[in-house]
């Protein structure tokens, strides 16, 4: 079993930045991708930024320049790091995570967090 814990949502002005944090607990054999997704109303959920447990990192081309993604592999913590935001990156940003929940043959785990809104007022 394991859980995401999301936070750093919130309201913020054009221009302003954010940073979110998201810690998965419970247990698992080994994270092999963890990133943050998003979703407007009425808007289809679409990949913002995602790295792998080694460092490599992919963001989507409206975020990239502005957001940094980063981990903390001791803590088992994404971090999406966001700066001059704008009032499309109004969305529900959720953490995802894929990794590997058996020992010894490969066990495909996906968990998803509750969702943390964030707001960019123009």
């Amino acid at each position: 079993q394991v859980q995401l814990v999301e936070s750093g949502g919130g309201l913020v002005q054009e221009g302003g930045s954010l940073r979110l944090s998201c810690a998965a607990s419970g247990s698992i054999f080994s994270i092999d991708v963890m990133g943050w997704y998003r979703q407007a109303p009425g808007k289809q959920r679409e990949l913002v930024a995602k790295i792998t447990s080694g460092g490599s990192t992919n963001l989507a081309d409206s975020v990239k320049g502005r957001f940094t993604i980063s981990r903390d592999n001791a803590k088992n913590t994404v971090y999406l790091q966001m700066n001059s935001l704008k009032p499309e990156d109004t969305a529900v940003y959720y953490c995802n995570l894929e990794g590997n929940s058996g020992r010894w043959v490969y066990r495909h785990l996906e968990v998803w967090g509750q969702g943390t809104l964030v707001t960019v007022s123009s």
